[in-house]
């Protein structure tokens, strides 16, 4: 094995290898084998893997003489440059005639964010039926290679307190009350996990929150309930043997899992009444002390302090982002943590997938005082939230390519991608029948996956790319149809959250035009009524709600988008991306899964246009409330009938495939027919027959907040 591993890092590698799996080369090997039918030995292929001028990750494609010669950077590169191979052969592209290419890597850390439903950050059904599809190792492999052919080079596992999972503390046995028995199959699963993901150049990190402990210490030391609930909102424990109980499990696990990469941690839930410097003062005391006192280095994220005073709710300041970058630079002085260390911050809070502009982050505006003046110890990591489309699948390349553009200066290292309140484990949306061919729910939105991940790696890859992985799964005549199709009608999603301005989690709902009451493990559903479209602030500040568009007598600056301009959008773009789908079903050849996903098409498409019928609505009502115009009321009610016939379609389509009714993160179930009353009530409202109720506190949004300058 050793002596394979240095052949692989040497110039040339041969390609006379068995069939195991050691190393990512190994493993581009043995999928190219797989998509030619030629054993490993004797494919026409010779793998440099440590070329510099490539860049980590980086790869090329070159035939020399009657061979393959790829080139990558490093091991990881050249498992991309067989991979690539492998799939344009799996499309039917000859070996020999495929084209020679250049890859190099946009961005260093290319990452996933999965909470694992295991001491779940939030709990409820929706996250807690994930837990046997989240212990199967053939879930993990799948996920894993998925990874891998979509360029993620990064997995990032949360948990609020995931030790007892992982150790027995030798200093406290009594974290936890699993047998030997079943503490074997817990190391067993995350000993292979972690082993895989090496073998694909998959990185690993666990990621947590501060305070918590297992609630099996929390009994035993009497330390709070929140421990067992898992509610983080709040104050934590400030005893002494938490920060000498979470500095073992640090360096236990380090020293009991030689393949896991790393850690993060998250300065904020369970740690409300203390100052930052406190919170600081606590990594110090647990995480980079058990970190120092290993047996070998491992790599850091650190999520930038999501309070700036002692809340819980989230706040910035310029002062504490310069304490907080003077800790971080400092780790360079930790022995054991391998620089860079990656600065995560939330980019526009929790709904990354709004405005390719960054506005906010959790807490408020973000000051330069983490890349000015440029760093040199850390790397900016953004991290794309998605709270906003669990059920309706997505794709939208140009957003990413103009977010890469406008978010990706020098001192930026990466982006992670994911959400807090969807596990992509079991599939619990889906209805069976011929149109669903796969078994895990991550499947389900695999254009996503291949979006992010592919242009994270290289932003200039082009659409012929993905129009190839659509038509590889229904047909090469569909391909570019579907591909634009899905560009346009993702756009409604992309404005309803620009236009919208959402902030933790559950403050927006994209696609079921909802937010949650409040930030609790209780929490409910309030529908986006006529009167909070109305007055809810913008998120992008290119837009102006209707409010003001209305109070400036419907006057804007040239470079604002009035309600009425974007309503013409969501139009143009939505009946365009309804021309292509139809396009696609009048060529024929629909198979049963393609009907599956261009149902969502026309869920969001339904969805766009009750936006646009709604913003018009919204317009005309205010209008009539300022000038007592008759005709604009009536304007108001045409506008608000059209969008509940939009709302209809949305909910035809949006559970023509899936489930009626779905558990969602609040301790409830989702529907869009159940706002269909809702949808209603704004007629009324309109007409006049029904009062606007006040949102509860807990649902209104402070003023805008002033862009962040990046």
């Amino acid at each position: 094995m050793k002596s394979r591993r240095r052949l692989a890092l040497a110039l040339l590698l041969s390609v006379a290898l068995t069939s195991a799996i050691a190393t990512p080369v190994d493993y581009g090997l043995a999928k190219l084998g797989a998509a030619t039918g030629v054993a490993i030995k004797q494919l026409p292929v010779r793998v440099v893997s440590n070329d510099p001028g490539l860049g980590p990750d980086g790869f090329t494609l070159a035939c020399v003489g009657d061979q393959w010669l790829v080139t990558g950077g490093n091991e990881r590169g050249a498992m991309y440059g067989l991979l690539d191979l492998a799939e344009q052969v799996r499309q039917g592209t000859a070996l020999a005639r495929i084209e020679p290419k250049t890859e190099r890597a946009r961005f260093e850390f290319r990452t996933i964010k999965f909470n694992l439903p295991f001491a779940a950050y939030r709990t409820s059904p929706t996250i807690e039926q994930h837990q046997d599809t989240c212990r199967d190792i053939k879930y993990w492999e799948a996920f894993l290679d998925m990874m891998a052919s979509n360029r993620f080079n990064t997995l990032t596992l949360w948990s609020n307190h995931p030790f007892h999972y992982f150790v027995v503390p030798k200093s406290f046995p009594e974290a936890q009350n699993f047998s030997d028995a079943e503490m074997a199959e817990w190391r067993k699963l995350w000993t292979q996990l972690f082993a895989l993901a090496k073998e694909r150049g998959i990185e690993t990190y666990l990621v947590n929150w501060n305070t918590f402990v297992s609630p099996e210490f929390s009994r035993a030391h009497n330390l709070g309930d929140y421990n067992i609930t898992g509610a983080h909102i709040g104050v934590g424990t400030r005893e002494k043997i938490v920060v000498d109980y979470t500095r073992e499990c640090v360096q236990q696990t380090i020293d009991e899992y030689p393949d896991l990469t790393g850690f993060g941690i998250t300065l904020g839930e369970r740690m409300g009444d203390q100052t930052p410097a406190e919170r600081r003062q606590f990594l110090d005391d647990t995480f980079f002390a058990g970190i120092a006192a290993a047996k070998r280095p491992v790599k850091f994220i650190y999520r930038a302090p999501l309070s700036a005073n002692t809340g819980s709710g989230g706040s910035t300041s310029e002062e504490n982002d310069r304490l907080t970058r003077a800790q971080i630079e400092g780790l360079r002085n930790n022995p054991n943590i391998i620089l860079p260390v990656y600065t995560e911050f939330k980019y526009n809070w929790s709904h990354g997938h709004s405005t390719p502009n960054l506005f906010i982050v959790h807490g408020g505006k973000l000051s330069d005082a983490y890349w000015n003046p440029a760093p040199t110890s850390h790397r900016v990591v953004w991290t794309v939230r998605n709270e906003d489309f669990f059920v309706l699948r997505w794709g939208a390349p140009d957003f990413i390519r103009e977010f890469i553009a406008n978010n990706g200066a020098p001192h930026v290292g990466g982006v992670l991608v994911g959400s807090e309140c969807y596990i992509p484990a079991k599939d619990y949306i889906t209805n069976t029948g011929r149109h669903k061919t796969w078994t895990w729910a991550f499947e389900r939105q695999w254009l996503w996956y291949a979006l992010w991940g592919r242009l994270l790696h290289n932003p200039a890859t082009p659409d012929q790319t993905f129009e190839r992985l659509l038509g590889a799964r229904f047909g090469p005549e569909h391909g570019p149809d579907l591909l634009k199709a899905w560009t346009l009608a993702s756009r409604a999603q992309l404005r309803f959250a620009a236009f919208h301005r959402g902030t933790w989690d559950g403050s927006l709902y994209t696609e079921g035009f909802t937010g949650w009451l409040d930030n609790s493990h209780d929490s409910s559903f309030q529908f986006f009524n006529i009167e909070n479209i109305i007055t809810h602030p913008v998120l992008d500040t290119k837009y102006v709600n209707i409010a003001d568009f209305v109070k400036a007598g419907g006057q804007i600056p040239a470079d604002k988008v009035s309600p009425l301009q974007l309503a013409a959008e969501l139009e143009r773009d939505m009946t365009e991306a309804r021309r292509l789908a139809a396009a696609v079903r009048e060529r024929g050849n629909v198979s049963a899964p393609l009907a599956g996903e261009m149902a969502d098409i026309d869920a969001w498409t339904a969805h766009g246009l009750y936006f646009a019928a709604k913003l018009r609505g919204g317009v005309a009502l205010a209008t009539y409330r300022q000038n007592g115009d008759k005709s604009e009321q009536a304007a108001a009610v045409a506008h608000l009938e059209r969008a509940l016939e939009h709302w209809r379609d949305l909910t035809v389509a949006g559970t023509k495939y899936n489930v009626p009714r779905m558990p969602h993160n609040p301790n409830e179930l989702f529907s869009w027919a159940r706002f269909i009353p809702s949808v209603e009530r704004d007629i009324a409202i309109a007409r006049g027959t029904a009062t606007v109720d006040t949102p509860p506190r807990s649902m209104r949004v402070a003023e805008p907040i002033k862009p962040a300058t990046p």
